[in-house]
């Protein structure tokens, strides 16, 4: 869990990950604390979206777009080596 800002309020950690270099969990705890504020940002403009707020006003805030989001997340699969599709030719 993380705050709208992406601070971490609860860490819950499979014990497999625990004997992974300490650097590399480090840098894996920071990347989901950063998509879990985009997820937050996302969702706090749709509300505000919602509740009649400007685009205008709303852009002048810099909150991420779901756009942004999914940028983001697709980043993070190429740089983790993920396939970009888990189709295979039968």
């Amino acid at each position: 869990m993380t705050t709208e800002q992406g601070l971490p309020t609860a860490v819950r950690l499979e014990p497999t990950e625990l004997r992974k270099d300490p650097s590399a969990l480090a840098a894996e705890v920071l990347r989901l604390c950063q998509q879990a504020a985009m997820h937050a940002g996302v969702a706090r403009r749709e509300e505000l979206r919602a509740r009649g707020v400007s685009g205008d006003i709303i852009d002048q805030m810099k909150l991420p777009r779901a756009d942004d989001l999914a940028r983001a997340e697709y980043q993070d699969d190429a740089d983790a080596g993920a396939p970009s599709s888990w189709m295979r030719s039968v």
